[in-house]
């Protein structure tokens, strides 16, 4: 039983000077937080029936462990011009100069190397969300025309590349990825090529010890 409690004693305190040493030596990128403006490009068969408009992003980047890897949580918010190319089942007519905006969550893995004032990083990784896209309904004797959306589930996959500039308490970024979905939108694929411009205050000093 001392032997119990002996080795209990040693692994607590090995334990506690290992996180102290952690702490001493927090990285200097140990969190970030991200938000971003710029344009999603469709390409393939999506430039079929999206074109792209303004979209934003938000994140976080929280470092893992003392080296490069980070963890990379993404909400894709989106937008485009959309041009059905044939009715829904059970509609009569095809809507032309629509919108569509996307919810999109992907959790991503990334390591970021930093050189000066610059970083440069890469990421991949998956998840989900949904698409909205709308459609028309039209009462000919009535002259009337109603629009409604309809929710549709994707699964993507993500991976991408970017490159920051450090200005003090937060650094500037460039970043592009390439994203693709598992389901269809009028019978074809999903893909698209965010391209995002913004910055990431860097909230590391919470982690620091005080």
């Amino acid at each position: 039983m001392k032997k119990y409690y002996t080795l209990l004693f040693l692994s607590i305190l090995f334990i506690s000077n290992n996180i102290k040493a952690q702490e001493s030596t927090t990285r200097p990128d140990k969190l970030y937080t991200m938000s971003g403006i710029g344009f999603s490009l469709p390409v393939g068969e999506t430039s079929d029936y999206l074109k792209p408009k303004f979209s934003t992003s938000l994140g976080l980047n929280l470092g893992l462990g003392k080296g490069g890897l980070f963890l990379y949580p993404k909400v894709s918010l989106h937008a485009y011009s959309y041009n059905e190319i044939t009715p829904d089942a059970g509609y009569n007519y095809a809507l032309k100069e629509g919108r569509v905006t996307t919810y999109l969550l992907n959790v991503m893995l990334g390591y970021r190397k930093i050189t000066g004032k610059f970083a440069f990083y890469g990421f991949a990784g998956g998840g989900g969300g949904i698409i909205l896209t709308p459609r028309v309904t039209v009462n000919t004797p009535g002259l009337q025309a109603k629009m409604d959306n309809i929710s549709n589930g994707m699964g993507t996959i993500e991976a991408g590349a970017g490159t920051e500039y450090n200005i003090g308490g937060a650094a500037l970024f460039v970043e592009a990825s390439y994203m693709r979905g598992f389901s269809k939108i009028q019978n074809r694929n999903y893909s698209v090529v965010p391209i995002s411009v913004g910055i990431k205050p860097n909230l590391s000093k919470l982690f620091r010890k005080k």
